[in-house]
């Protein structure tokens, strides 16, 4: 196992090869079939978690990941650090660098992310923020790989927000050789500017990209069925407007009936059963949401291990 990651942020997946994708996913392949051979790989490592959004799925499987790795977790609350209280991004950064060996942040800005970084001598996971969700894209792209054996060549179609996830799997798709297609309504759908450098790397990786309006024409003989939550965590107050906007857009019995008959449906959770995605896909014979959800721990283990640990 090369250790090219060691001591390297991870902002976004730009920050990836396609060998370093396979590397984190064969490792965290590994880790799941056989825990107890990596249960000292962090031995003595600490990994500091700042939260400014709420969190299920990230906290429980970075913490829990960190401890079967042999290591320890330190859970922060924005507003109960000095972070909440104004102190500069270079202070907490040059701080942390100190007292741990990793910090992982889940927050709104990608800035303070990017600034996080620059001021750290630590390796700063993005566990969210507005535009990137970089470890969840590990985890999905894990579970492809278990359901489909490969990830170039396989149609991953999204429908939905041009949010986060879109942006995620626009340039973790176009590194990897993933064709991807993505539905949105118009006005919602990901930046230009995600697009515009997925498209750049897809030139040189044979990756295809589509945007479309058109849901039908994304799932058409899609791998992979991919959608999220229609309002995302800070647009709550637009919920009955995006209902409007995105009642086109529900992936249902028949969406799916253009996809291919093996298809998998993911969702990166929560879900709102009936909105973005009906009962009978998410909880139906295609889904495969709670794999992808174990995944997190797993993919994470394997990304911590990859710039934390010095082989």
């Amino acid at each position: 196992m090369s250790d090219t990651l060691f001591g390297k942020s991870i902002l976004d997946l730009t920050e990836l090869t396609k060998e370093d994708f396979h590397e984190i996913i064969q490792l965290g392949i590994a880790m799941k079939k056989n825990p107890e051979n990596y249960q000292t790989a962090l031995s003595g490592k600490i990994l500091a978690m700042i939260f400014e959004k709420n969190s299920t799925r990230t906290r429980v499987s970075f913490e829990a990941g960190i401890i079967q790795l042999g290591g320890q977790a330190i859970v922060l609350d924005s507003k109960s650090t000095q972070m909440g209280r104004g102190e500069p991004i270079k202070d907490t950064a040059n701080v942390l660098s100190s007292y741990v060996d990793g910090i992982m942040i889940r927050t709104y800005s990608d800035q303070m992310v990017h600034e996080l970084a620059v001021e750290a001598s630590i390796p700063i996971i993005n566990g969210l923020t507005d535009d990137h969700h970089p470890c969840q894209i590990l985890a999905d792209f894990m579970t492809i790989y278990e359901e489909k054996g490969k990830l170039s060549g396989i149609k991953l179609a999204y429908v939905g927000d041009g949010n986060n996830m879109a942006h995620s799997f626009l340039l973790g798709g176009s590194i990897v050789g993933m064709d991807i297609s993505i539905a949105s309504p118009m006005g919602y759908g990901p930046k230009s500017a995600h697009v515009e450098l997925a498209q750049e790397i897809a030139a040189q990786t044979g990756s295809s990209i589509v945007l479309t309006e058109d849901p039908v024409k994304a799932v058409k003989d899609a791998d992979v069925v991919i959608t999220d939550v229609w309002a995302s965590m800070g647009n709550e107050a637009e919920q009955k407007e995006r209902e409007a906007a995105f009642h086109a857009y529900q992936i249902n019995d028949e969406l799916v009936k253009h996809a291919k008959e093996d298809y998998i449906f993911l969702h990166c959770l929560p879900a709102h059963r009936e909105e973005e995605v009906t009962a009978s896909i998410i909880d139906g014979p295609h889904s495969v949401i709670y794999q992808e959800a174990e995944n997190r721990l797993h993919a994470q283990k394997a990304l911590m291990v990859k710039v934390m640990k010095e082989n």
